[in-house]
C-alpha cells in the first residue's frame, strides 16, 4: 500500500530500526565526505573536544535519510522535499552504534498552489541504544494526496 498525505495524522508515526554502525563504516564515509581528525585516526580524536573517533555528523543524517526510506518514505507518494528545516547534532555517533529513529508528524497542510500534494513536517530524533539523543531533525515533504472518490448516489 502506497502512504498518501491522508495516511499522516498528527502524532508518532513511528520507530524505525536498529541500524547498527561499525568503526570501519564511520572511517569509510569520513574518508569520503568528511575527512577530519575525530572521524578518521582514534589517536587523533582523544585530543579533540568529542574525546575519542565520533562519526561525523552527515553520516548521521545520510543514516537518518536511509531509515526514513527504508522506514516509510519508500513505499509513500513522496514529490520531494523543499529542504530541511533544522538538523542538530546533540550527541556523538560511536563505533558499535545501534540507532534507532524516532518520527513524528509536526504539522500537515494542503499545498495552495498545488492542491493535488500536501506538505507533511517530520520532526525526527536518533537515538542510540542508550536512548542518548544524537540528531534532531525537522524536514517536511511533499506528498501527493489521494484522488477524490467520485460521490456515491
Amino acid at each position: 500500500m502506497i502512504l498518501t498525505f491522508e495516511d499522516f495524522p498528527l502524532g508518532r508515526f513511528g520507530t524505525f530500526g536498529p541500524r547498527h554502525v561499525s568503526r570501519d563504516e564511520m572511517i569509510a564515509f569520513a574518508t569520503e565526505f568528511d575527512p577530519q581528525p575525530m572521524h578518521l585516526d582514534e589517536e587523533a580524536a582523544k585530543h579533540t573536544m568529542l574525546r575519542g573517533l565520533a562519526g561525523s555528523g552527515w553520516h548521521l543524517c545520510s543514516l537518518m535519510m536511509r531509515m526514513m526510506f527504508d522506514g516509510y518514505i519508500g513505499r509513500t507518494a513522496s514529490l520531494g522535499s523543499p529542504g530541511v528545516d533544522e538538523v542538530r547534532w546533540l550527541s556523538s555517533l560511536r563505533p558499535g552504534d545501534d540507532l534507532m529513529l524516532d518520527v513524528d508528524v509536526a504539522a500537515t497542510r494542503v499545498s495552495r498552489s498545488r492542491p493535488e500534494m500536501g506538505i507533511v513536517t517530520f520532526a525526527m530524533r536518533m537515538r542510540n541504544a542508550s536512548d542518548q539523543v544524537l540528531l534532531e531533525a525537522v524536514s517536511p515533504i511533499m506528498i501527493r494526496r489521494r484522488a477524490e472518490q467520485p460521490a456515491q448516489s
